[in-house]
């Protein structure tokens, strides 16, 4: 019986995704795709409005009806990936750099420095983010850029409490130990060694991140600190359906699916990179 060759065994080696994960992926590329794409494709009149076609039921022209405007409330939904997508990114990503410069700081300093700056976090941590974003909003006054400021000043707690235990955890070892010995230096032993091998479970934070705030920003929209209508922003989009919402239900459940559907599926993938990260929490 002759062994099998090293491509063979690499071939059957390779992981195999779950149907469930592979259709996350793709829907998830779908949407990526729509935030980049869609704008490109739209018909000029779904920019312009046009009343004679106001509140128009889905039919075979306009699948999904019109809005108010008269606009294709289907291209609104599919333009609006975007704004949607966009903004929650960019939150992330800055309250993400917020997170790992606290961290960071908290984990390399001495003892005190953390101490003081982890107490910080737990005052941050103990009101409630959707309050104290609905504050800085409202502050900065109503529109898509104060929402994402917004979320970025207030959602660093969290990562800077799971960055800092990982980093606590990496400090331990065995390469730290190495290099602590070759005498370099406690700063830049965490930002060329510690914090690039503790950035991993960051990665699997931003995909929830992303659906946690993609319910944020359509929240702040639809209390009108937001994204402001005309914009095609989904939670500006249902916001601006309220007063008809019983008689043309589709201008408003629309978005509500579409941001359904993005937020679950971004929670998804954040399950399954988890669990491709830590195969023993589901048991696999």
């Amino acid at each position: 019986m002759t062994a099998p060759s090293p491509a063979r065994t690499r071939r059957f080696a390779l992981p195999r995704l779950p149907v469930l994960d592979v259709l996350v992926v793709l829907l998830v590329a779908t949407l990526l795709a729509l935030a980049i794409f869609a704008p490109f494709f739209a018909p000029e009149s779904v920019y312009r409005s046009n009343i004679i076609n106001s509140l128009l039921p889905p039919s075979a022209e306009h699948w999904l009806g019109t809005d108010a405007q008269g606009r294709d409330v289907l291209w609104r939904v599919l333009i609006g990936t975007r704004a949607t997508l966009l903004s929650a990114a960019i939150a992330v990503s800055v309250y993400s750099v917020i997170g790992v410069t606290i961290a960071t700081i908290a984990t390399a300093g001495p003892r005190w420095l953390d101490g003081l700056l982890m107490r910080i976090t737990d005052i941050f941590l103990s009101l409630p983010g959707m309050v104290v974003a609905l504050g800085f909003a409202a502050a900065l006054g109503p529109s898509l850029n104060s929402a994402i400021v917004a979320i970025g000043l207030t959602g660093w707690p969290i990562t800077v409490r799971v960055l800092r235990g990982v980093m606590r955890e990496t400090m331990e070892a065995p390469f730290v130990a190495g290099a602590q010995v070759l005498g370099v230096s406690r700063w830049r032993l965490m930002t060329s060694h510690v914090l690039p091998n503790s950035l991993d479970v960051l990665i699997v934070k931003w995909a929830g991140d992303i659906s946690h705030t993609v319910l944020i920003l359509a929240g702040l929209s639809f209390i009108g600190v937001g994204a402001q209508p005309p914009s095609a922003e989904w939670g500006a989009m249902i916001a601006d359906s309220r007063s008809f919402i019983s008689s043309a239900w589709w201008t408003a459940v629309t978005p509500g699916i579409a941001i359904v559907i993005t937020s679950v599926a971004f929670g998804l993938l954040g399950d399954m990179l988890q669990a491709r990260r830590d195969p023993t929490l589901h048991g696999s």
